[in-house]
């Protein structure tokens, strides 16, 4: 028989208790609470999420079912469905997005020396937003189509690691460039994104901040060339131009000159066009930049939609968790109760 500790309580080890215990001080989470402290909360949806729980009587089963353990994994009240429930849906969420904010400070200090894909010492984030489908029936507020509902995700990351440095959560219809609004710039910094971010008044506000973006440009963008630099076309740079918008509300919106680099990538023989506000990189480096992002896509909208497996059943409450898509996707297991059928009868509900 095992002596030692629990993989899951060896985890619990790199957090710190006593930051978290200041977090909750701040906002008075424990007020009025008897038994389910705020520490018993976060070890129980820590232990859902990273053993993949689907449901608030998943957790409790699972737990329940070690029950002489919980006291070495830190759990010192008795798990119930309905205590976790209540705690989700009344307990200030400050104290976990504080706590989340020291975790992340301290995750980026680990990978400060993280190689990127290009030999660049400057910090490089990447920006996308990702669709979390939700049960109409149980979430009416989040309406996103008529008989759908869903939030939308903005997701700021650092590549170095892909540790996400700023997450905030929208309606699902909101445009993902309406993050760039509320985004504080680092200056120095670069940040990658998708077409999807394309406006001219808002990229401008990066070049009076002393920041840089790299971004794809849109289709029916029109650009008089100003100056042109040498290219060497065996790595895929097709030209580098200096360039400056044609109509007179687009050099409003952007009085400053851009540079367009043309790039076919040699894997996908696909043409791209980026622009960017960075004069210094070479045109290579432009290219091999925005590509680093599509494997931070791929994965930060995987760790987004598949790793959040807390999923509700009508009969839960006070949890707010994405679905899994694709043909892949498991299936839920068939409701059981009468209000569980009545509840899957209705529009939007996503029990199957």
């Amino acid at each position: 028989m095992l002596s030692g500790r629990t993989v899951f309580a060896q985890l619990m080890t790199h957090v710190s208790q006593s930051t978290f215990q200041r977090c909750v001080a701040r906002y008075g989470g424990e007020y009025k609470a008897s038994r389910f402290s705020c520490w018993d909360q976060y070890l129980c949806m820590a232990f859902a999420q990273l053993t993949y729980r689907e449901s608030l009587r998943d957790i409790e089963a699972c737990l329940r079912a070690v029950q002489p353990k919980l006291y070495h994994l830190g759990i010192r009240a008795r798990v119930a469905r309905s205590t976790i429930a209540d705690a989700n849906e009344t307990r200030d969420w400050r104290i976990y997005a504080d706590f989340a904010h020291g975790l992340i400070r301290t995750a980026r200090a680990l990978y400060v020396d993280e190689p990127l894909a290009v030999d660049l010492a400057g910090t490089v984030y990447a920006l996308d937003a990702t669709i979390i489908d939700l049960c109409l029936s149980v979430f009416p507020w989040a309406r996103y189509r008529r008989h759908d509902a869903a939030v939308k995700l903005h997701t700021q990351l650092d590549l170095r690691g892909s540790i996400p440095t700023i997450v905030q959560i929208t309606e699902g219809k909101a445009a993902d460039v309406t993050f760039l609004d509320d985004l504080v710039l680092e200056p120095g910094a670069i940040y990658i994104m998708d077409r999807g971010y394309v406006d001219l008044e808002r990229l401008h506000r990066f070049s009076a901040e002393a920041a840089f973006f790299v971004t794809r440009t849109k289709k029916g963008m029109r650009f008089r060339r100003r100056t042109s630099r040498p290219v060497d076309f065996a790595t895929g740079v097709q030209s580098d131009h200096t360039v400056g918008m044609v109509t007179a509300q687009a050099r409003r919106d952007y009085p400053a000159p851009l540079r367009r680099v043309r790039y076919v990538d040699p894997d996908t023989k696909k043409r791209l066009g980026f622009l960017t506000n960075n004069f210094a990189l070479p045109a290579i480096t432009i290219a091999h930049l925005y590509k680093s992002r599509w494997h931070v896509a791929v994965s930060s909208q995987g760790h987004i939609n598949q790793s959040v497996q807390v999923r509700p059943r009508p009969a839960d409450s006070g949890l707010v968790a994405g679905r899994r898509r694709g043909a892949q996707a498991r299936r839920r297991s068939p409701p059981t109760s009468m209000r569980e059928r009545r509840m899957c009868n209705t529009p939007g509900c996503n029990v199957q």
